[in-house]
């Protein structure tokens, strides 16, 4: 007796794309080549990105500054009915002004600053240097030293550093490449600003057709998080800069207090590490300076009071707790960032990290706890 023929199944043509492709591991669990695809783009542009990261910040500031400015754009371009390219003009004068404004509160006080410091290194530096280790020597590679001899010692080996290999030369070309990097971040802030829609267009069309129903489908929850992330880090760099003048400047007095100020806010955009690495340079200037112990006890409220206002307060009001990822991912970010692509990579860290968790919970359908 012989058994039945099996049914034939429907036809499928060799052209039909309608399910992602699979090939089959040794494990037996399936692997969408997509998702391969995918994975060699990543790769592929990660590599081209560590290629030309000398070019990117420009491109990296200008992004993010359109990025954040973009729904003003639009809602100048909604509401009040003005051209797109009158609102983005509008909105680009108003950010060089604001610019223009800054540079000029902020940077003849700081050229003041950094001259003096410059100019009178050693003496600062030997006055730091008795205050941590007294007037007595100390022994410093098998040598004992006074504060002045350590401050002299520092102070010549970095003007030979300097003098070495043409490395002056060198700072002056980095120094005119920045200020030719500077105009060329306005020229790119404009573009981006005026083309935004068909630059997100673009890049939409470099994701594979079958993933894009996942990529419509996180776009909004990425967009939320990123856009409230740069956001709030520009408030809190912001903050954290005017508080930090108004305690180091007004309330102790303290020398140098733009610089420490500027250095301040800037720190607060690495989380972990630059508010301690501020903490402990504004800790020794102040040091340097104290002349009675109230002094080191007036600094130690205002460091609380800034820390408290930021981490309790601002923080937790401008970030939210979408883009909190654990500190020590944190750290592996910035210090990987920093050495793959420098200043780029520090900024990028937190929003590829973000990036990368949003996408991953999406594919998995499992939220990251």
């Amino acid at each position: 007796m012989t058994s039945p023929a099996p049914k034939p199944g429907p036809h499928r043509d060799a052209g039909d794309h309608s399910q992602p492709k699979v090939v089959q591991k040794a494990s037996g669990e399936p692997l969408d080549k997509t998702y391969v695809t995918a994975a060699i783009a990543v790769i592929g542009l990660f590599v081209f990105l560590y290629l030309i990261k000398i070019i990117l910040m420009p491109f990296v500031l200008a992004g993010i500054v359109a990025y954040i400015c973009t729904p003003l754009v639009e809602w100048l371009n909604r509401r009040l009915r003005l051209p797109r390219l009158a609102a983005v003009s509008l909105v680009f004068v108003a950010l060089a002004g604001s610019a223009g404004v800054i540079g000029l509160l902020a940077v003849p006080p700081l050229l003041r600053e950094v001259t003096g410091v410059a100019s009178n290194f050693q003496s600062i530096f030997t006055l730091l240097v008795q205050r941590l280790v007294g007037n007595g020597t100390v022994p410093v590679l098998g040598q004992t030293m006074t504060a002045a001899q350590i401050a002299s010692s520092v102070t010549s080996g970095l003007r030979d550093f300097l003098q070495q290999n043409g490395r002056v030369l060198l700072f002056a070309s980095e120094g005119i490449a920045a200020f030719f990097a500077f105009f060329l971040g306005w020229v790119l802030l404009f573009y981006f600003l005026a083309d935004g829609p068909r630059v997100g267009r673009g890049l939409f069309w470099l994701i594979p057709p079958s993933q894009r129903r996942v990529t419509n489908r996180v776009w909004p929850v990425l967009d939320a998080i990123l856009r409230r992330y740069f956001v709030g880090i520009a408030i809190v760099v912001a903050y954290a800069s005017i508080a930090s003048y108004l305690g180091l400047g007004l309330f102790l007095h303290l020398d140098h207090a733009v610089v420490l100020a500027i250095l301040t806010g800037l720190l607060e955009t690495i989380p972990v590490v630059g508010p301690a690495a501020s903490a402990i340079i504004a800790g020794l200037v102040a040091l340097n300076h104290a002349t009675a112990f109230s002094n080191i006890i007036a600094f130690g409220f205002y460091l609380a009071a800034l820390r408290i206002s930021i981490d309790q307060m601002l923080g937790p009001l401008v970030l939210g707790a979408a883009a909190r990822i654990p500190p020590v991912l944190v750290i592996f970010c910035f210090l990987s960032g920093a050495v793959l692509f420098g200043i780029a990579g520090v900024i990028l860290a937190v929003p590829v990290a973000l990036t990368i968790k949003v996408v991953l919970e999406a594919v998995y359908h499992d939220p990251l706890g």
